[in-house]
């Protein structure tokens, strides 16, 4: 008698990094932290030649993380419709991280999909990787 197979669904999955480089690891990260008011949670320092942090929210299994190489690495936004998209329903909170935004010298863009129009607002970080503050819950 053999065994069915398993069908696997879901990985058990402890934790998600998104991460990408960058050659403007400190004002990416400061738009990051001090414009949408991610927790810096690490860092590190000359790891085989790289820098890096992680951005996110504290207790979260998710995390970004942006790396600089001291040979370069640049990271081009790939295009207008990869989106980071954070869920922000409070409209005064909002408010708030757009005016911060706006007021540390990152103007809110058109977004590239008209999905995201009278829902939301779109800027672009340092390196030109948008990110969308949606006044909706989510999923």
């Amino acid at each position: 008698m053999t065994t069915p197979p398993i069908e696997f669904r879901h990985a058990r999955v402890s934790q998600v990094r998104i991460a990408r480089p960058t050659d403007r690891l400190e004002v990416v990260v400061a738009f990051y932290r001090d414009g949408l008011g991610l927790c810096e949670l690490g860092r590190f320092r000359d790891h085989e030649g790289y820098d890096g942090v992680m951005l996110g929210l504290p207790q979260a299994t998710y995390h970004l993380e942006f790396t600089h190489h001291r040979a370069g690495s640049p990271c081009p936004a790939p295009s207008a419709d990869n989106l980071l998209v954070l869920y922000i329903p409070d409209p005064d909170e909002l408010a708030g991280l757009s005016k911060r935004l706006e007021s540390m010298g990152h103007p809110a863009v058109d977004p590239h999909n008209p999905y995201w129009r009278n829902k939301s607002v779109t800027f672009e970080d340092p390196d030109g990787w948008r990110v969308v503050l949606c006044s909706e819950p989510g999923v």
